[in-house]
């Protein structure tokens, strides 16, 4: 009796999760729009801001995480390598321009407000990072991963996380504290030892995991295998203080050199759809929306320019690089909303005094609200382009 009562608010919630979703994403559904605005409502309704149901807001997030991780590394299983890499300078340079053109764009914003250097190139490195987690999303659903277009805002997806390490390096020099010898230095042979694997991936073309005999034949032995392949590198990666997410891709591409996709997302698609809509039920958690009906006009205008800023500046790179000019249009509306790595720039920033309680609630308010109009736009943007 003792056990059943300390599960009791463990079972409660998960059933008012499941039914919430289920209710949501069945009208979403019917007006064609994607799950995702419907996770971020459930968190909104279960929120302190909401029903105040969900009192353990930290472990959402943590779940979330292994969500991301989860959604990094099965679009790993799907990159070609040699595909890819042909597409690095519409990586590098689109990623460059996106965070140069930010940052300049807010610091003349900041300059009119007065608002001092930091805090100006933090919210410009806010703002220049899109969500992998919502594109990689829509992409899947709208059959757009193998396109030339999804590939071209693949590579930008994943040049920006990538970007993410000197970033937050930057943000702790502005903010008076700087990285040891020791960090500088892991993430420096993390950096070269994840060139090392995909060169060798690169040079081999298709590789061997140890005792996938065996494991084709045992089911069980899939499971934990494929947990140990996706988190295993994870780990990897952020014992080098680089991005646990980006270690799960990189994962995901030894797998695709295995040949080993078949069975592995056969495993892990449940764990998957599971934990990414927790992440996007903690983005919900965190909207504040007495905050953001008191600074409703500042919030909208900001969304309005940073989506009208990212879509150009990405659909000019997009065409510029390859694409045609529907492509490209279609790509910038991807990339226009501010992505999930975002968080973790605003929340850095904020734990240094870079900016305040306000600046943070902002630019959270900011970033969830880019993720709920994110697939109102893309779908807008579509329409335009058949028309």
């Amino acid at each position: 009796m003792l056990l059943v009562s300390s599960l009791d608010p463990i079972i409660s919630l998960v059933a008012i999760l499941a039914i919430l979703i289920i209710a949501i994403s069945t009208i979403l559904r019917k007006l064609n729009q994607t799950y995702i605005i419907g996770y971020i409502l459930v968190g909104v309704i279960l929120g302190e801001n909401g029903l105040n149901v969900i009192k353990d807001t930290e472990s959402i997030h943590l779940l979330g995480e292994l969500g991301v991780i989860l959604l990094l590394f099965f679009i790993g299983m799907e990159i070609n390598l040699i595909d890819f890499l042909k597409r690095w300078k519409i990586a590098i340079i689109g990623t460059f321009l996106q965070i140069t053109i930010s940052v300049a764009l807010v610091l003349l914003i900041g300059y009119y407000y007065n608002w001092n250097f930091a805090r100006s190139v933090v919210l410009g490195f806010v703002i220049a990072l899109s969500s992998s987690a919502v594109v990689i999303k829509l992409l899947q659903d709208k059959n757009l991963i193998d396109t030339k277009v999804g590939k071209n805002v693949l590579s930008i997806l994943l040049a920006q996380d990538v970007a993410l390490v000197p970033l937050l390096i930057i943000i702790s020099q502005l903010g008076g504290k700087s990285e040891s010898i020791e960090s500088i230095v892991l993430m420096i042979i993390g950096a070269i030892l994840i060139v090392v694997i995909l060169g060798y991936i690169y040079v081999k073309g298709v590789i061997i995991l140890p005792f996938s005999k065996k494991i084709y034949r045992d089911h069980e032995l899939q499971v934990f295998m494929a947990i140990f392949l996706c988190f295993g590198c994870a780990l990897a990666t952020s014992l080098f203080g680089i991005s646990a997410a980006l270690g799960a891709f990189v994962g995901g591409i030894i797998i695709n050199a295995a040949r080993a996709t078949h069975w592995i997302h056969d495993t892990l698609h449940s764990f998957r759809i599971l934990f990414v809509s927790f992440f996007f039920i903690s983005v919900g958690l965190q909207i504040d929306l007495t905050f953001i009906y008191k600074n409703l006009w500042a919030i909208s205008t900001t969304i309005f320019v940073v989506y009208v800023t990212n879509h150009l500046l990405n659909s000019l790179v997009l065409r510029v690089f390859s694409c045609d000019w529907k492509e490209a249009l279609l790509g910038g509306a991807l990339l226009a909303q501010i992505g999930e790595l975002s968080f973790l720039l605003s929340s850095t920033a904020f734990s240094l005094g870079i900016i305040e309680n306000f600046g943070y609630n902002f630019t959270i308010s900011l970033i969830s609200l880019t993720l709920v109009v994110s697939p109102f736009w893309i779908a807008i943007t579509e329409r335009m382009i058949r028309r």
